[in-house]
């Protein structure tokens, strides 16, 4: 990455096309996840559209059976589906000062622009529509509707890039937890039924509003959870006095104290719990991403498998 690893050009985001392969968000596809305990949440895919009654002929199958249709015809009929196509998917891409944070290769920012970069190469090979909701204290809350291919991949990257260009550790802004409710709401009036619903978050700042509007998504939509975080918020190292930074305030301290470190893992752990809470009160699949490790290595590990059962509770 280009700045210390602090931010991402729209060139690297637009070679990642080529490793946006080895995964998709399949019907019945599972999502494993440290945050939804040892249950396989699942997306449901793509629905049926109905397309003809006709006759029954020998070696259809008799599940598609239309036997209300029989009765009244007399002779066997069977109703026709074809899979939806141009399937609506709309990605979340938070870029707000919360994520201007990162110990292990990138910030979680330049993840989070990663990881929209590899999704919309993915749909968009996949025939499906992708549109985006990108939102900063800098860049606002854009909106971007659903097209058809790759022709709304480059514009939702650039928009990315541009709030992601946005980002300073010396901005005044501090960040704002109130902007992950308003870019759930501009989701809940631009997604109807039968979307899909990727967000990719650090989930500051979410509380019981962002499951409000959560709930109302998943009501006639799948949704995605990514949840990006940095090994660093989770546990502080024992390395004495060092200045930290949360994107608007920069403090000295000493890590090798022990409350501190208490307090700083609790911190986490509740936004951790909070991301889960998106997962155990709908059914939402939450995908873990680190700033340490390869995002699409961590896509393919996570969405490119499937298991023949649920795990065990």
């Amino acid at each position: 990455m280009t700045e210390a690893r602090a931010y991402v050009t729209l060139d690297e985001l637009l070679h990642l096309r080529h490793r946006a392969k080895g995964f998709s968000f399949l019907p019945r596809q599972p999502v494993h996840s440290l945050l939804t305990g040892r249950h396989a949440s699942r997306l449901r895919g793509r629905g049926l559209d109905f397309e003809e009654l006709r006759h029954y002929a020998e070696g259809d199958d008799t599940r598609a059976m239309d036997w209300a249709a029989t009765a009244r015809l007399g002779t066997p009929h069977l109703r026709v589906y074809t899979e939806e196509r141009d399937r609506n998917v709309l990605l979340l891409v938070d870029q707000r000062q919360s994520m201007f944070f990162g110990s292990r290769l990138a910030m979680k920012s330049v993840v989070a622009a990663e990881a929209a970069a590899l999704s919309a190469f993915r749909v968009a090979s996949l025939g499906d529509r992708i549109g985006a909701i990108v939102f900063s204290e800098a860049g606002g809350v854009v909106e971007i509707k659903p097209q058809a291919r790759e022709a709304g991949v480059q514009r939702i990257l650039a928009e990315v890039v541009r709030h992601n260009r946005l980002l300073s550790a010396a901005t005044e802004k501090p960040s704002d937890p109130a902007l992950l409710n308003e870019a759930l709401r501009r989701a809940v009036l631009l997604a109807h039924h039968d979307w899909l619903i990727v967000l990719i978050s650090d989930t500051t700042g979410a509380d019981a509003e962002s499951v409000k509007q959560v709930t109302r998504l998943t009501a006639h939509n799948d949704a995605l959870s990514v949840f990006i975080s940095d090994p660093l918020e989770a546990e502080l190292p024992d390395i004495g006095n060092a200045v930290l930074a949360d994107g608007s305030h920069q403090i000295e301290v000493d890590l090798s104290a022990r409350d501190l470190r208490r307090q700083f893992a609790a911190g986490f752990a509740e936004r951790r719990t909070n991301a889960a809470r998106f997962s155990l009160q709908r059914a939402i699949p939450v995908l873990p991403l680190v700033t340490g490790r390869d995002v699409s290595d961590q896509f393919r590990e996570q969405l490119g498998r499937r298991l023949s059962r649920r795990p065990a509770a």
